[in-house]
C-alpha cells in the first residue's frame, strides 16, 4: 500500500487495525468499570464506535483502496446508532445526541467528518441514518455548515447564517465567495490552516504522529473530509490545494461516481 499521509511502517498498520477490528470481541464476556450496567453499556458501545471510527480513518490513511471504506463506514453508522441507544437509556433522554456538536469542537470536526464520509463514498442512505441522530436531538438548522453539507442530498435543510465554530469560516466562506477564484481561494486557505486550528482545543489525537513508538501508537491520520465534501457539492476548483490534509483523491472517487466535473477557473 502507498500511504496517503504520514509513512509508518505495515507492522504499525497490521497491528493497529487488528486491535481496532478486535475491538468487540475482546471485550465479549468482559465488563467495564461503570456505575450502573446502562452506565457499562454507553462506555462499552462508545468505546466500540470509536473504535470503528479510527479503524476507518487508519485504513485510508495508510492506502487502502477507496472503495474497502464502504463496509467500514457501514460499520461505522451502525455503532453510532447502538451507542446512541445506550447512551438515550443511561441518560433517560431517548434523542440523545452521539456527539455534542455545539460544545466540543473534536466532536464536531468527526460529526462532519463521517457527514462528509457518507457524501464521497456515495452512501447517501447511510449519511440519512446518521443525520437522523444529531437532527432528532435539536441540532437540525442550526448550523451552516452542517446544513449545506445535507441541502443538496437531503430535502427540507435549513438556511442559516450562523454557525457553532469559528475555525470553519473560511470553509463556508467559499461556499457562498462571489467568483470561482475566490473560492478557490478560501477552500486552500482553509485546509492551510485546519490543523493548526486544533492545537489547544483539546481535540483527541492531535500531533499523534509524533509519539509513535515501533508499532505502538494511536495515529490514525488527520483529514478535512468536509473541505472534500464541500468542494464536490459546490463545485470547487481544488487544483490548487496542496495541504496533505485535503482527499484530493476521494473528491476524484466521487466526481467520478457521480459523472460530475471540475468546475475550472475562468
Amino acid at each position: 500500500m502507498s500511504h496517503r499521509q504520514h509513512a509508518f511502517a505495515l507492522s504499525y498498520y497490521n497491528k493497529s487495525i487488528g486491535l481496532y477490528d478486535a475491538t468487540e470481541a475482546r471485550w465479549a464476556g468482559q465488563t467495564m468499570q461503570a456505575d450502573s450496567p446502562e452506565q457499562e453499556r454507553a462506555l462499552r458501545t462508545g468505546y466500540f464506535k470509536e473504535a470503528a471510527f479510527n479503524g476507518l480513518l487508519l485504513s485510508y490513511t495508510a492506502g487502502e483502496p477507496i472503495g474497502s471504506l464502504v463496509g467500514r463506514l457501514e460499520k461505522l453508522i451502525h455503532c453510532y446508532e447502538v451507542y446512541q441507544q445506550a447512551l438515550a437509556v443511561e441518560e433517560n433522554t431517548p434523542d440523545i445526541s452521539p456527539l455534542a456538536i455545539d460544545d466540543w469542537p473534536g466532536e464536531y470536526e468527526e460529526c462532519v467528518q463521517v457527514i462528509s464520509l457518507c457524501i464521497l463514498l456515495q452512501r447517501t442512505d447511510l449519511l440519512e441514518r446518521f443525520v437522523r441522530l444529531i437532527d432528532n436531538a435539536g441540532y437540525a438548522h442550526e448550523d451552516t455548515l452542517y446544513e449545506d453539507l445535507l441541502c443538496k442530498l437531503l430535502p427540507g435543510r435549513g438556511d442559516i447564517d450562523e454557525w457553532y465554530h469559528t475555525l470553519y469560516t473560511p470553509l463556508i466562506n467559499a461556499i457562498y465567495a462571489d467568483t470561482p477564484q475566490a473560492s478557490a481561494a478560501l477552500l486552500k486557505q482553509y485546509c492551510k490552516a485546519w490543523y493548526p486550528a486544533f492545537k489547544g482545543l483539546q481535540v483527541s489525537g492531535y500531533d499523534s504522529h509524533l509519539e509513535i513508538e515501533e508499532d505502538d501508537g494511536n495515529y490514525v491520520g488527520y483529514w478535512a473530509f468536509e473541505a472534500a465534501a464541500i468542494a464536490f457539492l459546490y463545485r470547487i476548483d481544488d487544483r490548487e490545494v496542496d495541504s496533505h490534509v485535503y482527499p484530493k483523491d476521494l473528491v476524484a472517487y466521487a466526481r467520478t461516481q457521480s459523472g460530475s466535473e471540475r468546475q475550472n477557473d475562468q
